[in-house]
């Protein structure tokens, strides 16, 4: 998934833009009512871009960016109503080892992984063609929704990087080698974040968004989850408008 990460990072980076693009069962529709959400711990990671351009994680960021996602998730699903409880830690669950939630956390990121690779990669699976978002975790996820109760769970992954003040420095010397005929820019910071909805009454994971932002101007990023406005405006691209899946979209237009 690592290695994955880095080849959209760097196709976003050399694009020097925002995207976001959203998955969905077909009959999906953004939860309503009095639903009852689990948000999971976030996994994050925040690093450094070394000036030969490799990145090199800091545990200080990445909690940071950890603590304000947590912030900016509660503050964003909180205002869309249900009953929301965000997990800080594993142990966060009364009744519930932190070993069953680790396990539902390995499998949602098992699946999150190859949902990501087939569908934004080109690397797509044949089987899965346009039948929306057909990817489930099984009777382990309706197991665990059966044990805490909860209606749907909400996973976000989240890798940030940020250039140093040596990869700066060689993306300006990039830039001015352009006015002499050698032109060699070098990407910068960027991010890969995404966001996954699992119906925890069937196990299906019935939405799924992927954004990607970097920038090819020295010491210029898009945003920074290690503050709290860089962490609300990643949430929001994320999740700020959830879209129901195509057929369940065309029963609302009709």
């Amino acid at each position: 998934m690592r290695r994955f990460a880095a080849a959209l990072l760097l196709a976003s980076t050399l694009g020097g833009c925002i995207q976001t693009r959203q998955y969905a069962d077909l009959q999906f529709m953004p939860p309503q009512g009095d639903y009852k959400l689990l948000v999971l711990r976030p996994d994050v990671s925040v690093g450094s871009v070394t000036t030969g351009g490799l990145v090199e994680q800091r545990a200080d960021w990445t909690d940071a960016g950890r603590a304000n996602l947590l912030t900016a998730l509660r503050e964003q699903q909180g205002a869309r109503g249900g009953n929301l409880t965000i997990m800080e830690r594993r142990s966060s669950l009364p009744d519930v080892p932190a070993k069953t939630v680790a396990d539902i956390e390995r499998l949602n990121y098992a699946v999150d992984s190859a949902i990501a690779q087939h569908k934004y990669s080109g690397d797509t699976l044949p089987t899965k063609r346009r039948r929306g978002l057909d990817y489930t975790l099984g009777e382990d996820a309706i197991a665990f929704g059966r044990r805490t109760g909860f209606d749907y769970m909400l996973f976000l992954h989240a890798e940030d990087s940020i250039a140093s003040t040596g990869r700066v420095a060689m993306q300006l010397l990039g830039v001015a080698g352009c006015f002499i005929g050698f032109c060699a820019p070098s990407g910068g910071g960027g991010q890969l974040a995404y966001a996954s909805l699992v119906d925890l009454r069937t196990g299906e994971v019935v939405w799924f968004n992927l954004l990607q932002t970097g920038s090819q101007l020295p010491g210029v990023g898009v945003s920074d989850i290690r503050t709290p406005a860089g962490a609300s405006m990643m949430v929001e691209r994320l999740l700020g408008r959830m879209k129901p899946g195509r057929n369940a979209a065309r029963g609302l237009r009709a």
